[in-house]
């Protein structure tokens, strides 16, 4: 063996072993992370239903733009992200009241992507790598089924979970390949919006 390679092999097997201790110092992600968010705020590209009783044309379905905006007949540039569907509906009733008497106003989100902070994004070997829209009650393996599930060279049990932001801020350990593959079903997790997923590459 050359000793080009011999090197080599060494560089290599000094990374697997780092990689393998790095993951191995980390605590498995909780089965249940606890409370579970299940008010929804609708963020830019959400597409909402806008129907206003009595009066088909201002009914109308919108896209909040990529602002947080929205536009209809009679209202210009009315903020829509980061509100609730209700609280959305109360400020479009609010603003219609000059133009109609009592006016009855109803917000549904029919095709949501939902705030930064309300997405669950997934980075590295996975078959389509992207934020994931937060769903009620929503687990490791919904994301991963939306993701196309792991790549050939992914190193699944080497995937790490990032919670949180700043000092708040946890790692955590998650069992992709037993959960994908070998359907353990103790390796599905809870997930909270604002989760990453990190997917290693699996060194051979």
């Amino acid at each position: 063996m050359s000793i080009a390679r011999m090197l080599w092999r060494s560089c290599l097997f000094a990374a697997m072993g780092a990689t393998l201790a790095a993951c191995s110092s980390y605590p498995d992600a909780p089965v249940d992370p606890g409370a579970d968010p299940s008010i929804y705020t609708i963020g830019a590209l959400d597409r909402l239903e806008i129907f206003v009783w009595g009066d088909t044309e201002l009914s109308r379905q919108v896209t909040v733009r990529p602002d947080g905006r929205i536009s209809t007949p009679l209202l210009s540039d009315m903020v829509a992200a980061g509100k609730t569907p209700a609280e959305l509906s109360s400020d479009i009733t609010e603003a219609l009241r000059p133009y109609i008497q009592e006016p009855l106003v109803t917000v549904i989100v029919n095709d949501f992507t939902g705030p930064l902070d309300k997405q669950i994004r997934v980075v590295g070997e996975a078959a389509s790598p992207t934020a994931v829209p937060y769903r009620q009650n929503m687990t490791l393996i919904d994301v991963m089924l939306a993701v196309g599930g792991l790549t050939p060279f992914a190193d699944g049990n080497g995937a790490l979970l990032v919670r949180g932001k700043g000092e708040a801020r946890e790692t955590y350990r998650v069992r992709l390949e037993d959960l994908l593959k070998d359907s353990d079903i103790d390796a599905n997790v809870a997930l909270l919006p604002g989760d990453i997923i990190l997917i290693p590459e699996a060194l051979l």
